[in-house]
């Protein structure tokens, strides 16, 4: 039906100032304010909601703007969209990391410099111990990845500004396998004696910790006032934490001469070893420091709290020159136990996983730690152990790297659980509360150990995928990245603003050696990775 209104709206949109109303039947000129008062409410919406889209895309089309308009989480998406193709084209995927890590780098210096951890969003940063975490768990990445310029400035702080004389409490765990680990790998592969020093004062400053009624260590250390207690909320530490600072403490009484490191946590390693409460060789994951004895025994995982202890019984077999038996005993049994109580697949792509055993019922429950596992089975496998471990370490691979590919921004989330019986068609369900992913390690590290031993090229392409997925959803364009909440949104990941020291330590680290193309570049025969991605050496033989 044909409305004057409608004529006059029309009108109006083209600009028309010559046209007429048919208002009586007579035709004259109207001001432009008594067509407007004349449109209907939701003409007149619709006009300013036209206009003001207009205004919009008019702002986003031009490019002196677009950095201010759009978030800096879009803008780092759209940054590596534009990048892509071009990275696509390039044969040196090493190049592509060492990139990666300078923009990480030039995130951190510019505004979080000499402090613990990068919050690229907000260009600020966060303190844990107040030590420069980023900056020392990064150290002997940039020797590795080559960047002289990078390392020079970073030595250098560490030279005049890194002070352990500090009244402030750390978690002995996290202090010795990201600032022990990393003084002493830089010390091995610079040999340079200030990086020994520093590793000498940390280690001498974190002992307070084993003076407890069991000599299983308390979590935290005041490292300026030599004091140690236990979380405020329990008198237990976890597993994970008393047994996975054994490569480090061993290393430095080798090099000091000094036996008290050693002794200290071989003790811890002598009471787990014939502990009550182990299930198949399977630990609980939290233990007294007064009892000395496990706590809280009805869950077994190979996720948070307990995993790096089965890492380090083979690791420390592996360092000591393979003459420990009660290290591979342990870990040996501990395989039999995972292969026993925990390994299920999926419906109905029958991926295999480890679930979690929670009072005798098991939880198809994954943590992305849990993707350790694969590269650790693969180098046991690599030094004689059984040739079924490298078999399961090809089908949880396999796993691992479905929990990035079938999530939709190509990042695994932190916690994953896989369907027996499949309801939906999919192996893999995430619940909104475990959906972030915190730039972790894991799966890039067993990825860099598959490939070592086995070349299939499919785990380089598949870390490449990674990278590029970091890229797209993580990267910020003044420099870092960032975790995120929710990998199954790729419109808005929800940017969680912090950069971990260990995506600079061993995310990019691990990365950049999968790619290499030199083998001899950390040699696994040679060295062993403590936890935190950082390299020490195996021990010489003495026989």
């Amino acid at each position: 039906m044909y409305s004057p209104q409608r004529k006059d709206f029309v009108s109006l949109m083209l600009g028309d100032q010559h046209s007429r109303s048919y208002t009586n039947g007579k035709h004259r000129r109207q001001s432009c304010w008594r067509k407007w008062k004349q449109l209907s409410r939701l003409q007149r919406s619709l006009i300013l909601f036209l206009l003001a889209f207009l205004f919009i895309c008019g702002i986003l089309s031009y490019p002196s703007l677009t950095d201010f308009w759009i978030p800096s989480w879009r803008g780092a998406m759209i940054e590596a969209e534009q990048g892509t193709e071009l990275q696509s084209t390039a044969v040196d995927r090493v190049e592509a990391v060492q990139e990666a890590f300078r923009h990480a780098w030039k995130g951190y210096k510019a505004f979080a410099w000499g402090h613990d951890e990068l919050k690229p969003i907000s260009k600020t940063h966060g303190e844990w111990f107040g030590l420069g975490l980023t900056l020392i768990d990064a150290l002997d990445t940039m020797w590795i990845l080559g960047l002289k310029d990078e390392f020079a400035e970073a030595r250098k702080w560490v030279e005049t500004e890194l002070s352990f004389s500090k009244n402030v409490d750390v978690n002995l765990f996290e202090s010795t396998i990201r600032i022990l680990g990393g003084l002493l790998s830089t010390y091995h592969l610079t040999g340079d004696t200030l990086f020994l020093d520093k590793a000498k004062d940390i280690g001498f400053r974190l002992m307070p910790a084993f003076k407890t009624p069991s000599k299983i260590p308390y979590s935290d250390v005041n490292i300026g006032k030599g004091t140690a207690h236990p979380p405020r909320w329990t008198t237990d530490s976890t597993v994970a934490e008393v047994t996975s600072i054994q490569l480090e403490f061993r290393e430095l009484s080798r090099l000091t001469q000094d036996p008290q490191y050693q002794n200290a946590v071989e003790e811890v390693t002598r009471q787990v070893h014939r502990l009550e409460g182990k299930h198949d060789g399977l630990v609980p994951m939290f233990i007294n420091t007064n009892s000395g004895k496990f706590t809280r025994r009805g869950a077994f995982t190979l996720g948070a709290r307990a995993d790096s202890y089965y890492e380090y019984l083979l690791k420390q077999w592996l360092q000591g020159g393979k003459k420990e038996t009660e290290l591979l005993e342990d870990y040996l049994q501990a395989i039999e136990g995972v292969k026993k109580n925990l390994l299920r697949q999926t419906s109905p792509s029958k991926l295999t996983f480890v679930g979690e055993l929670s009072n005798g019922h098991l939880n198809p429950k994954m943590d992305h730690l849990v993707c350790f596992l694969p590269g650790t089975l693969a180098l046991g496998a690599h030094n004689g152990l059984p040739a079924d471990h490298m078999d399961l370490a090809l089908q949880l691979m396999e796993t691992c790297h479905q929990m990035y590919a079938q999530m939709e921004t190509g990042l695994s989330p932190e916690i994953a659980h896989f369907n027996l019986q499949s309801n939906n068609g999919r192996d893999i369900d995430v619940k909104p509360a475990d959906r972030h992913n915190l730039l972790r390690p894991e799966t890039v590290e067993s990825l860099f150990y598959m490939y070592r031993f086995t070349k299939d090229s499919k785990y380089r392409d598949w870390g490449w995928d990674i990278l590029q997925s970091f890229n797209k959803y993580t990267r910020v364009p003044s420099g870092g990245y960032t975790s995120i909440s929710n990998v199954r949104d790729p419109v808005y990941p929800s940017p969680r603003d912090k950069m971990e020291s260990f995506f600079l330590g061993e995310t990019l680290k691990y990365l950049f050696l999968l790619f290499s193309d030199d083998n001899e570049l950390i040699s696994l025969d040679k060295y062993v990775f403590n936890t935190e991605a950082h390299p020490l050496p195996i021990w010489p033989s003495t026989s």
